[in-house]
């Protein structure tokens, strides 16, 4: 070596060395940092969507809610306390009335109800019966009347036969009493002859006159006659109809009378079945009143309650922002508070503790604050969920709904930048060209 090119060894020199410690970590350090640019690009990192909700009943019927009050009261005696396990139809309370005497009053009443119902039911029926009396007269007053007519009828046909029988005589006697008057100017009838033609025709015209007098008389008659069956007609059907409006006045108030007494008998029901039952399987969470003190009206609140849950889900709030990337059928994992869970979100397959969910169901608004809500029942082809012990309606629960497999690298470089984890030219379901 050239001797020029060397430099001297001085102590301070060797004190500032790199110390070997130091080196190895140099060494080790850059092995890291190129191991982690390897795992950026080839390591895969599951995306997800989180979210925050609880475990509730599938069922809207199965959920929490309240039992109210049947009637206005006091609690007479709980039958239950805190944490009572029932049975559909259990007794839960009694309900006793702030006036005692209240259902032998209701009672009354409704007697003196179902007495003016039959009171009414008798009147209607009566008028009835006389609607029908009155439309049996009508007719046998109508047949009268009618046969009546046909009879002046016939006198008028009979009175008009005796006019053209009298007008046949008067002609006769007429031609007669000429033919008389005309021998008598000749002399060849006698005086005696012509009197008698006289007399003949004279009677012929009062015969005459006494038969259009006759008919004259029928005609009248029957007008007379036929106005009377118009009388008829009319003061029947009168009658009949102000029955039949009387009749409709008493159906009318009959059917007030049963719509009282309808909710006459709700009160009394209402009043008599003042023992609240439970209206199905489950457990008393609270109860909200004080048996005796506290006056209470009709639909108050009386216990909270909370029902067997048959079939439990998830609900699940998520940011809207991930909304519409969440598809009903997507995969969720789920991690429930009390159940011990180490969770890799990134990685599920290495989770411990998680438990898999299908969304079943994707809100079609929001809580009024971004939020909408999922809710997620069991992936049947995961881990069955833990039992009721654990997962009693309310257990806050934390879930993360699954989407692509991407480097993390990727993964990381969306996170730093704030992208959404999908980014599609065209709207999900359609084509690039828009159908």
């Amino acid at each position: 070596m050239n001797p020029m090119l060397e430099f001297p060894t001085l102590p301070a020199m060797v004190q500032a060395g790199t110390a070997p410690r130091a080196a190895k970590v140099s060494r080790w350090m850059v092995v890291f940092f190129l191991l982690m640019a390897v795992a950026l690009g080839f390591v895969p990192w599951q995306q997800n969507l989180p979210g925050e909700g609880k475990v509730v009943a599938y069922a809207p019927l199965e959920r929490q809610q309240t039992i109210d009050t049947p009637v206005e009261g006091r609690v007479l005696r709980w039958h239950v306390i805190e944490g009572t396990q029932v049975k559909a139809g259990d007794l839960v309370a009694e309900i006793t009335d702030n006036d005692p005497e209240i259902l032998d009053r209701l009672l009354r009443e409704r007697d003196a109800l179902a007495q003016r119902m039959r009171f009414l039911e008798d009147r209607e029926r009566s008028l009835g019966e006389r609607i029908q009396g009155l439309d049996g007269s009508r007719r046998n007053a109508l047949d009268g009347a009618v046969q009546r007519i046909g009879m002046a009828e016939e006198r008028v046909r009979q009175g008009e036969r005796a006019v053209e029988g009298a007008e046949a005589t008067l002609t006769a006697a007429r031609l007669n009493f000429n033919r008389q008057k005309q021998l008598a100017s000749r002399g060849l009838a006698s005086t005696r002859m012509v009197e008698v033609a006289t007399m003949d025709h004279d009677k012929a015209i009062a015969d005459l006159e006494r038969a259009r007098a006759a008919l004259q008389a029928a005609r009248v008659e029957r007008k007379a006659l036929e106005a009377d069956r118009e009388k008829v007609l009319t003061d029947f059907d009168a009658s009949i109809n102000d029955a039949k409006a009387s009749r409709s006045s008493a159906q009318s108030e009959i059917a007030n009378v049963r719509g009282s007494m309808q909710q006459m008998d709700m009160r009394v029901a209402r009043q008599s079945t003042q023992r609240v039952l439970a209206p199905r399987n489950g457990t008393i969470l609270r109860l909200l009143a004080q048996p005796g003190s506290e006056l209470l009206k009709s639909g108050d609140p009386l216990a909270a309650f909370v029902p067997d849950t048959l079939e439990s889900v998830v609900e699940l709030w998520v940011n809207g922002n991930d909304m519409p990337l969440i598809a009903v059928g997507d995969t969720v994992r789920l991690q429930f508070e009390g159940w011990p869970a180490v969770q890799w979100v990134g990685w599920p397959s290495v989770a411990v503790g998680t438990f898999g969910g299908k969304v079943l169901l994707v809100d079609a608004t929001d809580n009024g604050l971004g939020k909408f809500r999922l809710l997620v029942g069991p992936d049947a082809n995961d881990e069955p969920w833990p039992s009721r012990r654990w997962l009693r309606q309310g257990v806050r629960t934390n879930g993360w709904v699954m989407l692509n497999v991407v480097p993390l690298g990727y993964e990381l470089w969306r996170q730093f930048n704030g992208f959404p984890p999908v980014v599609a030219m065209t709207e999900p379901g359609k084509d690039a060209k828009g159908k």
